[in-house]
């Protein structure tokens, strides 16, 4: 048993720094693009489903976060503000699945063609998304989803009524920011606080697939997955991905290392992919789609982001088939994800390399304030996210002092228990307001006029 536990740590440890130098790469990247496109460009972008906004939703999505609870909730906030429904749900999509560092991240642990498979599935899910959506979800249903959100209270600027400096969006366009030590310090905060956001995401996956790869035996995934059967296999393989990822908890990039686990337990290529999809319908976000939406339309959205992911999954299945590029699951190595990973390679370089950027990137981030970066930017108390104030999904006001949060879902665990979440100086009922996330002191007067 002490065996066992050790082994599988030990691969869920060797994946993880196989995959380190790819983690920062990508994150780091999509920090820099949060920091320099605006979320108002997005909103007004995106008023209708033509192929033109379709094409600028997958845009926009790719360049966010890849958080999936991020992700659900901004995709709600740009829906309650203007944004067509289905544009909104095609963002939620791309930017989960179109990301950089799932895709390196995928490259990595299990191949090249799991890679592409992220990008041509993805295409297909969206174009099924755009296809589907609007003849499933009727525009009243539309019109009454958003009524919900706006009964709800959610979604709405969160800066209302608290004016300031510290409450203005970064000024000037990106081409200015991108040359400011201040726009570079803001991508680093964007860096740092979605590695702290996924950090329980990233271990959880980590361990779990350790665990999956190391204890779990290939006989039993190959009684859970069918073989043999040639189409009705890959079928039930598609259909079943998703399923597992729904039970699983895990969401965003930290799906993929058991993702790699699954692969070499024997699931098809395409059930590999419709798992790596279906980070979406996760058990959390189905319970936050519930609140956003109703029993009734988080029903329907199940029942096609199931459908797409499946019928993506299926479909790069066939296409890749075709083109003469389908890898074969070798069950041999199961129980072998993450060996013989250490030592000096050209892993280990990347990673040292990886390391040096990440120590940059901590140190611009701590010194923000000192470039003239976190203007207009707070910091998620629960989770940690960096949340630009002027499109903040929620906010909450306790003992005088002002939170913003990145979704409801952080909202509401915040909610259960505010003092958990606040510094100790933020719990004292003084006269001092305190913001969570810039440590910057200003009085209750000046900020609640």
């Amino acid at each position: 048993m002490i065996d066992t536990i050790g082994r599988s740590l030990a691969d869920g440890a060797g994946m993880f720094w196989e995959t380190l130098w790819a983690l920062v790469l990508g994150f780091a990247l999509s920090g820099a693009v949060q920091a320099f496109v605006s979320r108002a460009e997005m909103q007004r972008a995106l008023g209708d489903h033509r192929p033109r906004t379709i094409v600028r939703a997958g845009f926009f999505g790719v360049v966010s976060s890849s958080c999936s609870y991020a992700a659900s909730a901004l995709a709600k906030t740009l829906f309650l503000r203007g944004a067509d429904f289905t544009g909104a749900q095609v963002f939620m999509f791309a930017s989960t699945n179109l990301v950089v560092e799932l895709g390196i991240v995928l490259w990595l642990l299990i191949g090249w063609q799991f890679a592409l498979a992220e990008f041509v599935g993805g295409a297909i899910m969206i174009v099924l998304l755009t296809l589907v959506l609007p003849r499933v979800v009727s525009l009243r249903e539309q019109h009454g989803a958003r009524d919900r959100l706006a009964a709800l209270g959610v979604g709405h600027d969160a800066h209302a009524g608290h004016g300031g400096a510290d409450s203005a969006p970064p000024s000037g366009s990106w081409r200015e920011r991108i040359r400011t030590t201040a726009g570079w310090s803001d991508a680093a905060a964007y860096t740092i606080s979605d590695l702290t956001m996924l950090r329980k995401e990233l271990v959880i996956g980590f361990v779990v697939a350790g665990f999956a790869d190391a204890a779990v035996p290939v006989s039993f995934w190959k009684s859970l997955f069918v073989t043999g059967h040639g189409f009705w296999s890959v079928l039930e393989n598609v259909v079943l991905g998703p399923f597992l990822a729904i039970i699983s908890f895990v969401c965003s990039v930290g799906n993929v290392p058991l993702a790699a686990a699954l692969w070499t337990g024997g699931i098809s290529f395409g059930g590999t992919i419709a798992f790596v999809f279906a980070d979406l319908i996760a058990l959390p976000l189905l319970l936050i789609f519930r609140r956003y939406y109703g029993i009734r339309l988080t029903a329907k959205l199940l029942a096609v982001f199931w459908a797409t992911m499946s019928t993506a999954g299926l479909a790069t299945e066939y296409l890749f088939k075709a083109a003469g590029i389908l890898p074969k699951p070798d069950t041999a190595e199961h129980g072998m994800v993450g060996r013989d990973v250490f030592g000096w390679n050209y892993t280990t370089v990347l990673d040292v390399l990886a390391l040096a950027a990440f120590v940059a990137i901590y140190w611009l981030y701590r010194n923000r304030e000192r470039f003239g970066g976190g203007a207009g930017y707070a910091k998620d108390p629960v989770c940690g996210m960096q949340v630009q104030i002027a499109h903040a999904p929620a906010q909450r006001d306790a003992n005088g002092h002002v939170a913003y949060f990145c979704s409801d879902h952080c909202a509401h665990r915040f909610d259960g228990d505010p003092d958990k979440f606040l510094s100790p100086a933020e719990t004292d009922h003084t006269s001092e307001s305190h913001e969570p996330t810039c440590e910057q002191h200003v009085e209750a007067s000046q900020r609640f006029p």
